[in-house]
C-alpha cells in the first residue's frame, strides 16, 4: 500500500511540475494596441531567399520563377492611404502595391473592459511594423514591366473612404497601374464580404502591347518581432505560451511552423508546393495569404535588416504565366487577417485550421473543442459547456468509477485491521507486506484502484487548457456573475478557494492505510500545493476541475453508504 501511497505521491508532483513547465514557457508573443504611425517596409538584402532564378524554359512550375529585385522593399511614406471598414474590419491600404499597412478587428478588444482598445493585426510603426504585399514581377528576358509591392497604383474613383453599408453584401475597391509604352495594364480589386475576415485580391492583367508578357504573382508578409510580455507575467498573460512566427502548408511538405528566432539566411526555399498557403500566426490570430490551389508555388523565409531593426519575411510566388498581345488574365488569392475561427478556417482551406496549435495533446484538445462547440451551441454559454463536458465524463466512466470507488470504501472499512497488522508485525516490513497483500486478495480489493478516479481526467484537464488558451471562440468568453472571462485567473479567487477545499474532502476521503505519520503529512500536504499552482490558471480550467471533484465526492460518499461495512470484521489476533 506504501507503494501505491508513494506512486500517488509522485503523480501529483508529476503533474504539478509540469503544470508549472506549460505556464512558464518563454514566449515572444503580445497582442499589438492600436497604432497609427506609418513607417517604410523593410529592404530584402542579398544572400537571402528574396532573389530567386529564372528559368523560363520551365514555364508553368514554381521552380521557374523570376527575380525580385533586393531593392523592391525599399519605400518612402505614402501621401495618403485608403480606409476601408466592415462590420468586422476596419483596413488601410497603401496605394504603393495596394498593401495593407493596419488590420483592426473591430469585434475583439484587447482586453475586457470598457475603453480597450481593438486588436490590431498590421501596422507601420517600428516596433510593431507589419505588413502584408502582394505584386507582380516580370521575366527578365522579356524586358516588360510588372507592378511589384512598391509601384503606385491610383485608385479608380476619388474616395479615399469606403465603408460596407447596411444591406450592402460585399464591397468591391478597384486600383489601377499602367504602362503605356508597354501597353501593360493590371487593374486590382479588393473585394470584402459582411461578417467574414477574408479579402479576396485578384488581379487582371491585360496586355495590349505587341509582344507576350511573361512573370509571376507573388505575396507576402513582413513582421518585426513583437516586444516580449514582462517577465513577471509567467501566470497572468498566458498569451506569452503560443507562437509568433510563420507557418506554411503544402500537400508535398503538410504543416510546418517556425520561430523567428529560429529563422536563418540557409534556409533553402520550398519548390512545386501544391494547395499551399502562408501564414503569419499569433496568440488567437493568424494573417495568411491563401492561393489558388491548383498553383504550383515557392515558399521562402527569410530575415531582413533595416538599419538596427531585424524584420521577418515569408513569400509565396507563383509559376511563371504568360499573357498574350491583345489578351487579359486573372488571378485570384485569398488573404485572411483575423482570429483562428476553425469553422471559417476550413471554408477556405481545411489545412488552415492547423495554424491553430494544440501542441502535443491536439489528438485529445481537438475532439473536445467539438463537444464543447456542440454543447455551446445548444446551451449558449461556454462555462456551462465546461460544466456539462465533466457531467458526461462521469457517466461515460461512471462504472469504472464506482468500482474504484467502492474498492476505496472497501479500503476505508479495513483500516482498522491493517494498523492491527502493522503493530503485530512491527519492523518486519516484509511479513507486514505479505499479511497486507493477503488481506486485499481475501476482500477482493484493488489497492491502486483508488488512484485511478484522479488519474483518469487528467488529460482531459491538460487538454481543456490549450483548448482554453488557443480558442479564439473561448476569447473573455463570460459565464456567470464574477466570472467574465472564463480563460482569465478568477479576478477574487472564489473558484480557487472551492478547488481548494475541494481537494481537501478529497484528501480526507481518500484511505491511507499502512503509511507512516511523515508520509501522511506530505500527502495533506500537496492539496494546498496544488490549489494554490492552479490559482492563477484560467478561471475555466478550475471551473472544471472543480466540477470533476464536486461530482467525484458526491459518487464517493453515496458508494462509501453501501459498500463501506462490508468486508469481514474478524478480530486479528496480536
Amino acid at each position: 500500500m506504501n507503494q501505491t501511497r508513494t506512486f500517488l505521491l509522485f503523480a501529483w508532483l508529476l503533474v504539478a511540475f509540469l503544470l508549472f513547465m506549460e505556464w512558464s514557457k518563454t514566449g515572444t508573443n503580445t497582442t499589438p494596441a492600436v497604432k497609427e504611425a506609418i513607417s517604410s517596409p523593410t529592404p530584402v538584402t542579398q544572400n537571402q531567399a528574396s532573389a530567386l532564378p529564372v528559368a523560363p524554359s520551365v514555364a508553368g512550375s514554381a521552380s521557374a520563377l523570376p527575380t525580385i529585385a533586393n531593392n523592391d522593399g525599399v519605400s518612402t511614406q505614402p501621401a495618403q492611404t485608403i480606409s476601408i471598414q466592415t462590420d468586422v474590419l476596419k483596413l488601410r491600404i497603401d496605394p504603393r502595391g495596394v498593401s495593407l499597412v493596419s488590420t483592426e478587428l473591430l469585434k475583439y478588444p484587447v482586453e475586457k473592459k470598457t475603453g480597450s482598445p481593438n486588436v490590431v493585426l498590421q501596422d507601420t510603426k517600428d516596433i510593431d511594423f507589419f505588413v502584408a504585399q502582394s505584386g507582380l514581377i516580370a521575366a527578365a528576358e522579356t524586358k516588360k514591366t510588372a507592378p511589384t509591392h512598391e509601384s503606385t497604383f491610383r485608385i479608380e474613383s476619388a474616395q479615399t473612404t469606403f465603408r460596407l453599408s447596411d444591406g450592402q453584401n460585399t464591397l468591391e475597391i478597384p486600383f489601377v497601374w499602367e504602362d503605356k509604352s508597354q501597353g501593360i495594364k493590371v487593374r486590382k480589386i479588393l473585394i470584402l464580404t459582411r461578417g467574414s475576415y477574408a479579402v479576396k485580391v485578384k488581379q487582371e492583367i491585360s496586355n495590349t502591347g505587341p509582344s507576350a508578357w511573361q512573370g509571376a504573382a507573388y505575396e507576402q508578409f513582413i513582421r518585426a518581432q513583437p516586444p516580449a510580455p514582462p517577465k513577471h507575467s509567467m501566470f497572468t498573460n498566458p498569451e506569452s505560451f503560443s507562437l509568433v512566427g510563420v507557418a506554411w502548408y503544402s500537400e508535398e511538405n503538410t504543416f510546418k511552423k517556425k520561430k523567428f528566432a529560429d529563422f536563418s539566411a540557409e534556409d533553402p526555399p520550398i519548390k512545386d508546393a501544391t494547395n499551399s498557403w502562408v501564414s503569419m500566426v499569433q496568440h488567437h490570430f493568424v494573417s495568411a495569404w491563401i492561393p489558388d490551389a491548383k498553383e504550383m508555388r515557392q515558399i521562402t523565409t527569410a530575415t531582413l535588416q533595416n538599419g538596427g531593426n531585424t524584420r521577418y519575411l515569408i513569400r509565396s510566388q507563383g509559376p511563371l504565366i504568360e499573357v498574350q498581345s491583345g489578351k487579359m488574365r486573372s488571378l485570384e488569392s485569398t488573404l485572411w487577417v483575423g482570429p483562428k475561427l476553425q469553422k471559417d478556417l476550413e471554408k477556405i482551406n481545411p489545412s488552415l485550421k492547423k495554424t491553430l496549435d494544440y501542441g502535443y495533446v491536439t489528438v485529445i484538445s481537438e475532439p473536445l473543442f467539438l463537444l464543447l462547440s456542440l454543447l455551446h451551441s445548444w446551451i449558449g454559454n461556454w462555462g456551462w459547456a465546461i460544466i456539462a463536458i465533466v457531467v458526461l465524463l462521469k457517466l461515460a466512466l461512471y462504472k469504472l468509477s464506482a468500482a474504484q470507488y467502492k474498492s476505496m470504501a472497501k479500503m476505508r472499512a479495513i483500516q482498522p485491521r491493517l494498523e492491527a497488522l502493522k503493530e503485530r508485525y512491527g519492523d518486519d516490513r516484509q511479513a507486514y507486506s505479505t499479511a497486507m497483500m493477503d488481506l486485499y486478495k481475501k476482500e477482493k480489493i484493488n489497492p491502486a484502484g483508488g488512484c485511478l478516479p484522479m488519474l483518469i481526467p487528467l488529460p482531459i484537464f491538460f487538454a481543456l487548457y490549450w483548448v482554453l488558451l488557443e480558442s479564439v471562440e473561448l476569447r473573455q468568453a463570460p459565464w456567470m456573475g464574477w466570472i467574465q472571462n472564463l480563460t482569465a485567473p478568477d479576478p477574487y479567487f472564489i473558484l480557487p478557494i472551492m478547488n481548494l477545499i475541494v481537494m481537501f474532502v478529497t484528501q480526507r476521503l481518500t484511505p491511507m492505510p499502512g503509511m507512516d505519520p511523515m508520509q501522511k503529512k506530505v500527502m495533506q500536504f500537496m492539496p494546498l500545493m496544488f490549489g494554490v499552482l492552479m490559482a492563477f490558471f484560467p478561471s475555466g480550467l478550475v471551473l472544471y476541475w472543480v466540477t470533476n471533484g464536486v461530482l467525484g465526492i458526491a459518487q464517493q460518499q453515496i458508494i462509501n453508504r453501501r459498500h463501506g461495512d462490508k468486508p469481514g470484521t474478524a478480530v486479528i489476533a496480536k
